[in-house]
């Protein structure tokens, strides 16, 4: 079976622009491996105001909220922000 699809909130990439090229590299293959598999990732858990289970996954300075659409096999890039700021 393949990975799922790795879908990234614009908001995200917006904010990925303003950051130094090797945090961006850095950020992006974090997405790719909790892509590949989400479950590894998940350091603590929020929902959102649907009630989802939303993943946070704390990577160097950033956390990195996530949601595995299991059933579209979609993994959403929901939110990245310094990891000392809740959002």
């Amino acid at each position: 079976m393949s990975d799922p699809r790795l879908l990234i909130d614009i908001e995200v990439l917006e904010f990925l622009r303003t950051l130094r090229r090797r945090e961006q590299e850095d950020l992006l293959k974090c997405f790719r491996e909790i892509a590949a598999s989400p479950s590894q990732f998940s350091d603590f858990v929020e929902r959102d105001t649907a009630g989802r289970r939303v993943d946070v996954h704390v990577s160097g300075k950033f956390a990195i909220k996530f949601w595995d659409d299991f059933a579209d096999r979609h993994v959403k890039i929901l939110d990245v922000h310094p990891a000392d700021l809740s959002a």
